[in-house]
């Protein structure tokens, strides 16, 4: 497998040197950038085009990719109009402008990326090696906290450049977690529950690898790097993804509809019974780290009833929580809370659009496109991992999942007229 073009080239040897990247400290920065790059280049090969390109060659941007602009485009309107509203100063406005360029506008970017002549399966290849690298580096990440190196190595200098917190540049092993016996791992992520984000994404994407060594290869990586995460989170979502795909796919099917409608009768007798069992599992989940639990629900409270002291544009940008925040910024660990604290209702109703809009469109391609199947698992991935993580802020860490759902969103299905 090896890249054939400008864009393929930097896709291939910015994911399979990602610990290397990631040792130098500059992982945000380089992936950051790659998305203007990428999203530059589908420009620069537009305005290229002339007359005569054939049809088949010309880039076409779907309206799915448009919409996702515009939510980016909104989201900047809101910080602007929040931050003039709280009169925040001129210096916050053009940091948090400035935090747009590496954030929600990457997103879009990478999704125009899916215009580009770039494979697929050159993509699940390069997740699979990365996820043999990954193997090979949590070994090296236990063995670091068994003889007492430290969690955190070094951060880098060009933090003080870009000023977007110290733990995007953090190089180190491992997590401690406070008031527990237990060590986590977040390799080349910032934090612990991100590594379980990306084990998700890359599990769905090697799944279509074609090589079957290296399809297992992957596999075994991606659910090793979502247990060394100790992410509930993580642990959850692969099965739960998993079963509303293969859900999707076969609801149309009589046997399914037939065994759903039984499920769902003998589910109704038991159903006080399987009340109690949700309850219990519910409250073991939050049981596992109950202190996370409790400052993770306090914020979405708090951020929810600062929303309604600005329910239109919001505060433009978070704010530092209380003491019962552990410290912790009010709008953050939470993509769709954070949105209404920060952006308001008007960056809620933006990306609440786009992501209905991509999952039925998705929806629609995957009973007839493997790639649009892979897609929708990497949305749903994303959808559930909203409601615990700042899905917009590890956007440049997700880049590979985003390429692979641009080339979905670009993809069109030609099917047969009926005769």
């Amino acid at each position: 497998m090896k890249p054939q073009n400008f864009e393929e080239s930097l896709i291939w040897y910015i994911i399979i040197g990602t610990y290397g990247i990631y040792v130098l400290g500059m992982l945000f920065p380089v992936y950051s950038l790659l998305a203007w790059v990428l999203g530059g280049y589908v420009v620069f090969k537009m305005l290229l085009e002339t007359e005569n390109t054939p049809p088949k060659k010309k880039i076409r941007i779907p309206w799915i990719t448009w919409l996702w602009g515009v939510y980016s485009l909104i989201t900047l309107l809101a910080t602007y109009a929040g931050v003039t509203d709280f009169k925040l100063g001129t210096t916050i406005l053009l940091r948090n402008i400035l935090g747009w360029f590496t954030s929600t506008s990457i997103i879009p970017l990478f999704f125009l990326s899916g215009c580009l002549n770039i494979r697929p399966k050159l993509i699940y290849r390069a997740v699979c090696i990365l996820c043999l690298q990954s193997l090979i580096a949590i070994p090296i990440a236990y063995a670091a906290y068994s003889i007492n190196l430290p969690d955190v190595i070094y951060i880098s200098p060009i933090e003080r450049l870009i000023q977007n917190g110290p733990i995007f540049h953090q190089v180190g092993f491992y997590f401690s977690d406070y008031g527990a016996d237990n060590v986590r791992l977040f390799l080349f992520t910032p934090w612990c529950p991100a590594l379980g984000l990306i084990s998700n994404l890359y599990f769905f994407m090697v799944l279509q690898e074609s090589n079957q060594k290296w399809r297992y290869i992957g596999i075994v990586g991606a659910i090793a790097m979502n247990i060394v995460s100790l992410s509930r989170a993580a642990l959850v979502t692969l099965p739960v993804v998993l079963v509303l795909i293969w859900g999707m796919k076969n609801f149309a099917r009589p046997g399914v509809q037939i065994t759903t409608g039984i499920v769902s009768f003998i589910a109704g007798i038991f159903s006080y019974q399987l009340t109690n069992a949700a309850t219990e599992f519910v409250d073991s989940f939050h049981g596992s780290r109950a202190d996370s639990s409790r400052v993770r629900a306090a914020l979405q409270r708090v951020g929810i009833e600062g929303w309604k002291e600005a329910p239109i544009w919001g505060h433009g940008v978070q704010k530092p929580g209380p003491p019962v925040l552990a410290g912790l910024p009010i709008g953050s660990h939470h993509t769709w809370v954070g949105l209404l604290y920060t952006k308001g209702l008007v960056g809620f109703l933006a990306l609440l659009l786009p992501v209905l809009c991509s999952v039925l469109d998705l929806l629609i391609k995957a009973r007839d496109s493997k790639i649009a199947e892979t897609a929708l698992s990497l949305l749903l991935v994303f959808i559930l991992f909203s409601f615990g993580e700042q899905i917009d802020v590890l956007g440049y860490l997700c880049w590979p999942a985003l390429v692979i759902m641009g080339i979905a969103f670009t993809e069109k299905i030609n099917k047969p007229i009926a005769m």
